[in-house]
């Protein structure tokens, strides 16, 4: 990127976008403000052409994680005790089975609890305690694309460290910080094999739509 920004500007923006996170650019760019603005704005750009492909993973992720909970607790799985106690509850941090049960009691349905539980939920569901009852006899049917190669066990446990990876991206680029430090290759690999997994077919076709690859042969 050539953009010329005036001094004025740059002033102004760095207002705009505060101090201490414009300063993260220009410790990568050695105290350049120019180059600071071109890579804030590449950073941007990236983060929405990921925000793109990150839709088609979390749907992928979720829906294929639901049809496979379905077809071993019922259509009603969000109020079934069985499966609710196999979540785990922790002291401190996020608490899966607390967010379940805090919007199955205050939601009609399960479509609607599956659209207002956190992306954070998913991720345990494909912890090890879950192989047996749910991935065993479904992940080949949930996520048909998975690679053969890997025992049903691995997958999983593939899937469970992708979906944390995923998870931390999605969160940065949710409160607008850089992500310019991660290794965004991997991370599009990762977001792409996750959508693959679950229906081949979407991801060679996100393939020929994405932005993602562009923009980082294109980095200032």
């Amino acid at each position: 990127m050539h953009t010329r920004f005036s001094n004025q500007l740059i002033f102004d923006l760095e207002a705009v976008l505060s101090p201490p996170r414009f300063s993260s650019y220009l410790r990568e760019t050695a105290g350049d403000r120019q180059r600071a603005m071109d890579l804030y704005c590449w950073n941007t750009d990236v983060s929405a052409a990921f925000y793109v492909m990150l839709q088609y993973c979390e749907l992928s992720i979720r829906n294929g994680a639901v049809e496979a909970i379905e077809a071993v607790f019922g259509g009603n799985w969000h109020l079934n005790r069985g499966f609710v106690y196999t979540l785990p509850a922790p002291a401190r941090g996020y608490r899966p089975r607390e967010d379940l049960t805090d919007c199955a009691a205050k939601l009609p349905t399960a479509g609607k609890v599956v659209a207002e539980l956190k992306f954070a939920f998913w991720r345990f569901l494909f912890l090890k305690g879950q192989q047996p009852r749910i991935w065993d006899p479904h992940l080949a049917a949930t996520f048909p694309g998975y690679d053969k190669a890997l025992t049903l066990s691995e997958a999983r446990a593939r899937l469970f460290d992708d979906i944390d990876e995923v998870r931390k991206l999605r969160n940065r680029i949710a409160h607008h910080e850089p992500i310019f430090a991660r290794n965004l290759h991997e991370d599009h690999q990762r977001i792409r094999r996750i959508i693959e997994w679950r229906r081949p077919d979407v991801a060679a076709w996100l393939d020929s739509t994405q932005q993602i690859t562009a923009l980082l042969s294109r980095r200032p």
